[in-house]
């Protein structure tokens, strides 16, 4: 048996490796060969984990730190994917996870949601390498400031000062286990892909409010051969389990908020419970409220900014979630850092870091901003809120800005502008972290199912300009009643004209730009020339932006710019609709009120597809129930 210790200077881990070397059968997967580390898996046990599938083989119980009081080491059950499902359940695999998924659907499982899970996973894992990275770097700076000291001292004739002692069996270098919490979990499949899947696991709370949910976690971590002190089930109302855990002494590393509607109710305890530097995954189904113009009143209540009616109302709908979480972790002296902020599908899942700095929370208003659209041509300005002067000593004053940055009605069109917001103001995303996260996808190929789709989103997101919002090339023509004009072309004679562009992954055909909006329709304009319109309204936006003359007559030749990397090496940049009827799906439920179909649960977990979406009263009014859940 090969073990790999964490650390070989430990006499203590040398003494449990021999316990459990000795106390391993002698036949089976682990007898052939398979390696494995020492791993402490929670406060009073600890275990041998298995470098193929990341679970515990075995794991011992009752430890100090320098004694192993129990050499009574039960054998966890081997996981075994051909292990037939009880009665009353179906088996559905997903990445190294096999859950057991009830007929009655009293827990909701939806495998469209597997794209979400793939990249929550190389997100994290991506996210631990830094973190373990920085943690070395600031023990490496410790060091060398005590040895700076030491020798200071030594100078001065002085007496070394004590070194600080750790118990036996402890290396403060080696890497430190990250701690996980999914406060809305259902099924549990989520937790078991992390545990099995992410290698530097220490402990995961999988909490859900619902008493069958929390049954069926505890069914899935047991039919996998996950140790309860890896995986701990718990049931819990998420908001209370959040706040339980404010004290930096009890915070977790990795926060995960995927519910069936809003997250907003689980921001203010969330922020408050992710530990310093650690990684908030937030999901937000609400897409009616949040990028819709019919519940502006709910989006202002859940989310403290209004939506609007845009092209671009998904990207908005991005900076509401983010501009909730900064505000929510400023009243606590901590911000947040984006890292990757994605609109996929039906919903969207953003990636942030959380810091604890007072200086920092000073720059929240200046991070946040309104937008004003033209309700004509949807022209587009915006505005921070705060506004921030450094002084020549590099002091930074802080103060209110001036405005608004538009006249009362449009200077294109004529048309009045709308407000959206407060919403985030800066990047979304963080391109060094997301050529990290490509990294590890491309070095871990043919781990995730969805390869393809991450790739090419997070190429998309690589390249956009850190510009807010889009126009796309229909919308454009739309606008002045011309005929289609190519997306290269748009991209090309902005290009030439020395402005940045890019696409967004947000909408298919979109373009952003750090060109304003007059040198847009002035390409618009050398287009209409090119290809003249009829019958048009003088008195429309499209009259109105084709009565002036453009001041530069656009180059449509094909820039050799124009084409994207991602285009170029023709990533899967926008997902098709994967299945028929594809969506959020209908919420776990019990009794009559929605029943799963057996076959179509079957036939779906089989190919990937997910079930048929049923009216629900909830959605038809834009608030769905805030504590169901999403897998």
């Amino acid at each position: 048996m090969r073990l790999a210790l964490l650390s070989s200077r430990s006499s203590f881990l040398s003494r449990i490796t021999a316990t459990l070397s000795h106390q391993l059968p002698r036949t089976g997967p682990i007898a052939a060969g398979a390696a494995g580390a020492i791993r402490r898996t929670g406060p009073a046990s600890i275990a041998l984990i298995s470098d193929q599938t990341r679970t515990p083989l075995v794991y011992a119980t009752a430890f100090s730190s320098n004694r192993l009081y129990s050499t009574a080491i039960p054998t966890m059950a081997e996981h075994n994917i051909d292990t037939p499902a009880p009665a009353g359940f179906k088996k559905v695999t997903e990445g190294k996870a096999t859950i057991l998924f009830p007929d009655t659907n009293e827990v909701f499982y939806n495998p469209i949601q597997e794209f979400n899970r793939d990249i929550s996973i190389a997100a994290i894992r991506t996210w631990d390498e830094i973190f373990q990275e920085e943690r070395s770097a600031r023990r490496a700076e410790k060091n060398a400031r005590r040895e700076a000291n030491a020798a200071k001292r030594a100078q001065e004739g002085l007496e070394p000062l004590p070194e600080k002692e750790y118990p036996e069996g402890f290396d403060p270098n080696a890497p430190r286990g990250i701690t996980i919490l999914e406060a809305l979990s259902a099924s549990g499949l989520r937790s078991i892909r992390y545990a099995k899947e992410i290698p530097n696991v220490k402990h995961i709370l999988t909490n859900d409010l619902e008493a069958d949910a929390v049954n069926s976690i505890k069914r899935n971590a047991d039919f996998n051969g996950i140790s309860p002190d890896l995986l701990e089930p718990h049931k819990g109302d998420a908001i209370d389990v959040l706040y339980q855990h404010r004290d930096p002494l009890k915070r977790y590393d990795v926060i995960d908020l995927d519910p069936y509607g809003t997250a907003s109710p689980f921001i203010d305890g969330a922020v408050q419970a992710v530990s310093d530097g650690g990684l908030l995954c937030v999901t937000c189904t609400d897409l009616g409220v949040l990028a819709g113009s019919n519940y502006t009143e709910t989006c202002f209540a859940k989310y403290g900014g209004h939506p609007v009616k845009a092209e671009f109302c998904h990207e908005v709908a991005l900076r509401l979630v983010l501009s909730t979480l900064s505000n929510s972790a400023a009243r606590y002296k901590r911000h947040i850092v984006p890292l990757v902020s994605l609109s996929i599908d039906y919903y969207l899942r953003v990636f942030v870091r959380v810091y604890s700095s007072a200086a920092e929370v000073k720059m929240v208003a200046s991070k946040t901003c309104l937008a004003y659209v033209c309700s004509g041509c949807q022209s587009t300005y915006t505005q921070s809120l705060g506004k921030v002067t450094v002084g020549p000593k590099g002091n930074k004053k802080f103060g209110v800005n001036t405005g608004p940055p538009v006249n009362e009605t449009c200077e294109h069109c004529g048309g009045r502008f709308h407000v959206a917001g407060p919403m985030w103001g800066k990047e979304l995303h963080s391109v060094p972290f997301i050529e990290r996260m490509l990294k590890h996808v491309n070095d871990v190929s043919g781990s995730y199912k969805t390869e393809p789709r991450i790739l090419g989103m997070l190429s998309v997101c690589k390249e956009e300009i850190e510009a807010p919002f889009y126009y796309t090339a229909n919308g454009l023509s739309g606008t002045v009643h011309s005929t289609s004009i190519p997306l290269l072309k748009v991209i090309s004679a902005l290009l030439h004209q020395g402005y940045k562009v890019s696409g967004s992954h947000a909408a298919q055909g979109s373009i952003k730009t750090d060109a304003p909006p007059s040198a847009v329709w002035d390409v618009m304009r050398s287009w209409v020339k090119l290809n003249p319109v009829k019958n048009i309204n003088a008195q429309s936006p499209a009259g109105k932006i084709l009565a002036v003359e453009p001041k530069i007559i656009a180059n449509f030749e094909m820039h050799p710019d124009a084409k994207s990397e991602s285009r170029k090496n023709h990533l899967v940049r926008f997902q098709q609709n994967p299945t028929k009827n594809w969506g959020p799906q209908a919420r776990a439920g019990g009794g009559n009120k929605r029943k799963a179909d057996n076959d179509k649960i079957e036939e779906g977990a089989k190919e990937g597809k997910s079930l048929k979406v049923e009216n629900d009263d909830d959605a038809k009014d834009g608030e769905p129930a805030e504590e169901s859940r999403s897998s």
